[in-house]
């Protein structure tokens, strides 16, 4: 869903930090670092090494050098654990590893804390942007509790809003956007 890239592109600027929370093949990784250049930093988690390694070779490919951007294998639940500077953005796309193991997926409970901890760090005008895959098994119990967590964000604080295909079949990806307001 490029509408993701869209909305982080009118906020992150060079010199950012931001997080590929969901690191999966490094699309998200790469557009970022494209995004923050070499004065900002990405840091981009997965819990599954190939996630590491077909980032890496998309890195690769792009015949350009990212020394800002941090491959992290860990859980985006730990993401307090690594980074700790302000962050202007932060990127999720939940379900599965596309070509990878379709029974590791991500859950709720580290979903939303990798969420919260983003909240943490996001600076006024930052934003938390998540593309949710449901239609395999677990992924509509993780979209609900995410919609309810969402949902009781204090509107002070955070604009939050829902993107959705409406003339699509087959559990279209929603995207849910979170921007810190003060």
């Amino acid at each position: 869903m490029q509408f993701s890239h869209r909305l982080l592109s009118e906020t992150v600027q060079s010199g950012d930090t931001v997080i590929d929370a969901t690191m999966g093949n490094g699309h998200d990784t790469l557009f970022l670092a494209e995004l923050v250049g070499t004065q900002g930093m990405v840091y981009s988690f997965d819990i599954q090494p190939l996630a590491l390694e077909k980032t890496h070779a998309l890195l690769d490919q792009s015949h350009k050098k990212f020394p800002q951007v941090n491959l992290i294998e860990a859980s985006h639940d730990q993401i307090s654990k690594f980074v700790t500077s302000p962050i202007m953005g932060a990127i999720f796309n939940l379900g599965y590893l596309p070509g990878g193991d379709k029974t590791i997926i991500t859950k709720s409970t580290s979903t939303i804390s990798a969420i919260q901890q983003c909240l943490n760090l996001i600076e006024i005008g930052g934003r938390v942007v998540l593309v949710c895959y449901y239609g395999h098994p677990g992924g509509r119990e993780e979209l609900t509790r995410l919609l309810e967590f969402v949902s009781k964000l204090d509107q002070k604080e955070f604009s939050c809003l829902r993107y959705e295909f409406i003339n699509q079949i087959n559990n279209p990806p929603i995207l849910l956007c979170i921007e810190r307001k003060k």
